[in-house]
C-alpha cells in the first residue's frame, strides 16, 4: 500500500523559511522521481519541483527558482521542499506526488 505522508507547513511571515516533508513507504522509494505540486483554492495544480530517482536532477517552476530546494534521504524514504524567502503568492496547499499517489496535502500560508 502505497502511502505519502505529509508535514511542515504552517503560516509565515515573507521573507521567512518553511521546511516540507514527505514520509514515503510501500514502493520503492529508490526507483521513482517525485514532485511538489500546489495548489491555490479555485485554481488549478501548479507544478513546483520535482527531483529524480537517483537525486541527481533536480527542476522547479521559474516562480520558485533560486528559493525553493527539494531534496531526497533515501534512508528515510523523505522527500523535502525547502522553501526560503517566501511570498504571499506562495500561500497555497502544498502536496508530493509520485505516480498516480498524492500526499495529504499541507496548508502553507505567507502573510504578516
Amino acid at each position: 500500500q502505497v502511502q505519502l505522508v505529509q508535514s511542515g507547513g504552517g503560516l509565515v511571515q515573507p521573507g521567512g523559511s518553511l521546511r516540507l516533508s514527505c514520509v514515503t513507504s510501500g514502493f520503492p522509494f529508490s526507483n521513482y522521481g517525485i514532485s511538489w505540486v500546489r495548489q491555490v483554492p479555485g485554481q488549478g495544480l501548479e507544478w513546483v519541483a520535482d527531483i529524480s530517482e537517483s537525486g541527481e536532477r533536480t527542476d522547479s517552476a521559474d516562480s520558485v527558482r533560486g528559493r525553493f530546494i527539494i531534496s531526497r534521504d533515501k534512508a528515510k524514504n523523505t522527500i523535502y521542499l525547502q522553501m526560503n524567502s517566501l511570498k504571499p503568492e506562495d500561500t497555497a496547499v502544498y502536496y508530493c506526488n509520485v505516480d498516480n499517489y498524492w500526499g495529504q496535502g499541507t496548508q502553507v500560508t505567507v502573510s504578516s
